[in-house]
């Protein structure tokens, strides 16, 4: 199993969340985060006075999958959130060695 971290721009979550969806994948979890690449940030005018911001809000998608579903859910994820333009984010995948469910003490991809 894998998981699937993905940072990207927050209007594009659900586009990101119907293209998991239209391929199986049932769960995920979603967080409200803020970071800079290589845009790093940006200078606003509020009131008159210029100030820089330094981190940009961003979401992150957290899935797991089964090998098998890695690349398809991979493929859904950069075509929903890409915008061709600079900050579009990244995709980090890692290992996953065991998953329990709770409720009722499934295991493993059976948990998923």
């Amino acid at each position: 199993m894998k998981k699937i971290e993905a940072i990207f721009k927050p209007f594009k979550l659900d586009e990101v969340r119907e293209a998991l969806s239209e391929i199986g994948v049932s769960g995920l979890t979603v967080t409200e985060v803020k970071g800079f690449g290589r845009q790093k940030g940006h200078t606003e005018l509020y009131r008159g006075a210029e100030y820089v911001v330094d981190f940009l809000p961003k979401v992150k998608v957290e899935v797991v999958v089964a090998d098998k579903m890695l690349d398809a859910a991979i493929d859904a994820m950069v075509k929903a959130a890409r915008t061709g333009k600079i900050g579009d984010g990244k995709i980090f995948v890692s290992d996953v060695s065991q998953v329990i469910r709770i409720r009722t003490g499934e295991t493993d991809e059976a948990a998923v």
